[in-house]
């Protein structure tokens, strides 16, 4: 079944009223809001760029916005206005460095801190508090104690450090889960598991995403049963990318599974920038281990642990917290509403297999010249 616009707002506005304990419609509006209010927000970081540390989205008593600002001068409150609902947003002064700071110590000394520890840490600009988030192994932290570490990292990277012992394992998200895309993987002798994501277009041709870690020789497995045969156009799966485009006889339209059984369908009809993404944003996702959850963006500027990145991984990913992602997940669709995020790529677990964090490569980091194919929906 195709969804319209409101139909798919009312899915993810179910998954919005259970999490936060608030009646459907209002989840629904709530979540239009979040939409709306990108452009405000947008223009908030603008106008505070020289003293921004941090923006993010808020629900403790009722949906508001944070603006963390460095220096001591105050700043009014305010009240945006978007979907038809009225949201405060609140100014906190006293931050010792602005994202912008933070985001050049992390390109500057990620090889200084990776190197101070005995696990490549990940690490991001945590915008509800200002600093520079190291995520370590448990181990890391306990070794040396977690304020000799921070103050380790802090002399290193030159702008506040909060250490947090994370996860005890980091990995690609593939090779496990059920079926969408398969293909055998010679790395491992076996076939090899990933989720679709979106629908991409060259202008002439139509594409279909998914992880650049998942094998090259792929099948799509239709619903119904039967597989279709896809040709991979190219991989790209360094620094900030992740994904590979596959091609196949017929024309793809620009849609997508939304729900674990794939029952209904989902149109493109927008994306959501990563420099506009926001602490706290609400987003779904589907997997094929997994199926369809939602949850909030953790840190939108974060670098993934270890090597995943073909090397050291740029603060250029976006982190959702858990509970649930799996192996299997990579490649799928990150998204809220009819709007796409992201692309799924790796995650974090504890040690006994719990999922911390999932990551995703934003719609913004295709491949030069394919773009996402989307539609006005109904």
């Amino acid at each position: 079944m195709l969804q319209t616009r409101i139909e798919a707002l009312a899915q993810d506005g179910a998954e919005y009223a259970r999490r936060y304990g608030v009646p459907l419609d209002q989840a629904m509006r709530e979540l239009q809001a979040q939409q709306d209010s990108v452009a405000a927000t947008d223009a908030l970081g603008l106008e505070f760029r020289d003293r921004l540390a941090g923006l993010f989205i808020a629900r403790d008593g009722g949906l508001h916005v944070v603006v963390l600002l460095t220096g001591e001068e105050p700043v009014p409150d305010r009240t945006i206005v978007a979907a038809g609902l009225s949201i405060a947003v609140s100014f906190r002064t006293g931050a010792a460095a602005t994202r912008d700071q933070i985001l050049t110590a992390i390109l500057a000394h990620q090889a200084g801190i990776r190197a101070a520890l005995r696990n490549p840490p990940g690490m991001g600009v945590d915008p509800r508090s200002g600093t520079l988030i190291v995520l370590t192994k448990p181990s890391d932290a306990e070794a040396d104690g977690a304020a000799a570490v921070t103050e380790r990292l802090t002399a290193i990277a030159g702008v506040p450090v909060q250490i947090r012992s994370w996860a005890e394992t980091d990995a690609n998200l593939a090779l496990d889960g059920g079926g969408r895309v398969i293909g055998f993987d010679p790395a491992i002798g076996r076939r090899a598991v990933c989720t679709s994501g979106f629908v991409v277009t060259d202008g002439g041709r139509t594409g279909l995403t998914t992880a650049a870690h998942c094998p090259d020789v792929l099948s799509y497995v239709e619903p119904a049963g039967g597989d279709v045969p896809l040709t991979m156009i190219g991989a790209w799966g360094a620094y900030y990318q992740d994904v590979q485009i596959h091609v196949a006889e017929q024309p793809m339209a620009p849609l997508f599974y939304p729900d674990k059984g794939k029952t209904l369908l989902r149109p493109v009809t927008s994306w959501r920038n990563r420099t506009s993404t926001r602490a706290g944003d609400f987003v779904c996702h589907r997997g094929e281990r997994t199926g369809y959850s939602c949850a909030e963006v953790e840190y939108p500027d974060f670098a993934p642990p270890g090597d995943l990145c073909a090397g050291p991984c740029p603060a250029t990913w976006v982190a959702v917290r858990g509970p649930d992602c799996k192996g299997g997940d990579s490649g799928g669709p990150v998204f809220s509403g009819t709007i796409a995020f992201g692309l799924v790529k790796g995650s974090s677990y504890t040690a006994d297999g719990r999922c911390r964090l999932y990551y995703y490569m934003s719609t913004d980091y295709l491949p030069p010249g394919w773009r996402l194919a989307y539609q006005a929906g109904p």
